[in-house]
């Protein structure tokens, strides 16, 4: 097909999973590849993916993976994907220093032919002549994409925002998007995530001098969590506990990685070496500071253990400080707020970005985002990275610094040109859950039914019938999350379904599936009317 296109298969209509395609005369490129958290409205799910399935079908078209940065979202899901995908995966060197560790812990080191491009940098893939643009966020190395074609060219941000002092790396090369304005830009595909948000987003210089001024003044023990990427923010942690005349300590194995990847590209020069996790737990309280995963309430994660006094090296209690030093994102309120009480009860003082100045955005508020249309001067804008009312109110945005924007969510096909932009069809999308080291579709049948168990329960039958179908012995009932094993009701239900399969007809109970059917139908029924749930039935027959 001879036309240049966007597809996002996830990422546009939500925030998380971003996962996008540029089409170009039959040609497919696909940039970012993330993770996204399930959130209260999916309690079974802890991790998901976007389902890569359209673009799997076209994968001998795909030339290449592009991942604009470190964080999950945008980099998680590659090494779960990539055997549907099997492409080239370029990305800038701390970007690939991540992505190396994460493809050997999956098996996939020697596999995926990964392109490092220095920053700024350009390469060529199929009819896609690539840009690197250097972009300031809240992790090393985040880069804008130029993608140039003969139909004409298009910027696609990745995450940014403006900071003249994110203190790892230069701010945001407003130069180089001023010169692509001059060239002329077809369309920006935009992060809309603080589009709701006005003014500007804050600068990491304003946090380091905060977290010093507070770690400084605290007693006990401190631990402080942040994302693990946001590397400027772990140096800012670090300088300001051996300022403090603290030993510093990581804990979580994410965290672990991004500091090894920052070492390995000569960032974190000024922190001294970390001490272990076992070093820790030996020092005085106040000559002690943790950095840990989880500020996000992730069960598994540091904090959650320590919170839930459970981490096999380290303990919190009355007298330390908790600082998170991160925002929420939405769909994890009831994880941290869950932690963040758990800390509290065990003595914890809790300090958070809503009562200080302990965390900045790495995404653009209004004020940037009016400054980078007047640099690019795009004809179109495509709001991208945030669930619907952040897209809304960054195409009123949009309109107003004189780009035309396209509202789009994920699964839409926007044709670029030639001719008027415009949704001109639609891809499957979907979402996978990651259980362990398996993908299971969202709206599957194991999901569904983990689902149902959650709210409806479970109800497991055990019971051995002749070959005439009469029962023999007792059925065995049990209903965990139901009923209480030591109470009245196993039996009483096991009783109930003795009767009701004694009624049933003496040729159905001579089939093994009929009468398992009409068992778990006896079953479902005697629950329902106990407690009006409509509980998951397994029956284990035996016939003797």
């Amino acid at each position: 097909m001879d036309d240049f296109a966007f597809i996002p298969l996830g990422g546009t209509g939500e925030i998380g999973m971003n996962l996008n395609v540029y089409r170009c005369d039959g040609k497919l490129l696909a940039v970012d590849c993330g993770i996204g958290f399930g959130g209260p409205e999916n309690p079974a799910v802890e991790v998901m993916v976007p389902d890569p399935a359209w673009l799997a079908e076209r994968r001998d078209d795909l030339v290449a993976l592009v991942i604009t940065h470190a964080h999950e979202d945008h980099v998680g899901a590659v090494a779960h994907l990539w055997p549907s995908l099997r492409c080239p995966v370029i990305a800038g060197p701390f970007t690939s220093s991540v992505l190396r560790r994460k493809l050997a812990e999956a098996g996939l080191g020697h596999d995926v032919k990964l392109i490092t491009v220095p920053l700024p940098g350009k390469h060529k893939v199929g009819p896609f002549d690539l840009e690197f643009l250097r972009v300031t966020h809240s992790v090393p190395e985040a880069s804008a994409l130029v993608l140039r074609t003969r139909h004409g060219t298009v910027l696609h941000t990745g995450d940014w925002k403006l900071d003249p002092h994110p203190l790892i790396g230069p701010p945001t090369d407003e130069a180089a998007f001023a010169k692509l304005g001059e060239e002329g830009v077809l369309a920006m595909v935009c992060d809309s995530t603080n589009a709701m948000v006005e003014g500007h987003s804050g600068s990491e210089a304003e946090v380091r001098r905060n977290l010093n001024a507070i770690i400084r003044g605290l007693r006990g023990r401190i631990a402080v969590t942040c994302f693990s990427t946001n590397l400027a923010r772990v140096e800012s942690i670090a300088l300001a506990g051996q300022a403090a005349g603290r030993d510093v300590a990581l804990f979580g194995r994410s965290l672990r990685n991004a500091v090894a990847s920052a070492r390995e590209c000569g960032y974190l020069e000024s922190v001294r070496d970390f001490i272990s996790e076992e070093e820790a737990d030996s020092l005085p309280d106040d000559k002690l500071l943790l950095i840990c995963t989880g500020s996000q309430g992730e069960p598994r994660s540091a904090l959650s253990k320590m919170a839930a006094d459970t981490h096999p090296s380290i303990s919190l209690g009355e007298g330390d400080t908790v600082i998170f030093s991160s925002r929420m994102i939405p769909g994890n309120e009831k994880g941290i707020l869950h932690v963040q009480d758990e800390l509290t009860r065990a003595g914890c003082r809790v300090m958070t970005a809503d009562d200080h100045a302990v965390h900045v955005s790495g995404h653009p508020a209004r004020d940037e985002l009016k400054r980078l249309y007047a640099l690019v001067k795009p004809k179109i804008s495509i709001p991208v990275h945030g669930e619907w009312r952040h897209l809304s109110k960054h195409a009123e945005l949009a309109r107003e610094c004189g780009a035309e924007p396209i509202l789009i969510e994920d699964g839409d096909i926007v044709r670029l040109a030639p001719g008027k932009a415009d949704v001109v069809g639609s891809a499957v999308v979907g979402r996978l859950v990651i259980d362990g080291n398996r993908l299971l579709p969202m709206e599957g049948a194991v999901m569904g039914a983990r689902k149902r168990m959650l709210f409806n329960g479970v109800v497991v039958a055990s019971l051995a019938v002749d070959e005439a179908g009469r029962i023999v012995g007792r059925p065995r009932i049990s209903a965990p999350g139901l009923f209480d094993s030591d109470g009245p009701e196993p039996g009483q239900l096991a009783d109930e379904l003795a009767r009701g399969v004694s009624d049933l007809p003496k040729g159905l109970r001579r089939e093994d599936d009929a009468l398992t059917e009409a068992v778990r139908s006896v079953l479902r029924k005697a629950v329902g009317r106990r407690l009006k749930k409509r509980p998951n039935v397994e029956v284990h027959l035996l016939r003797v």
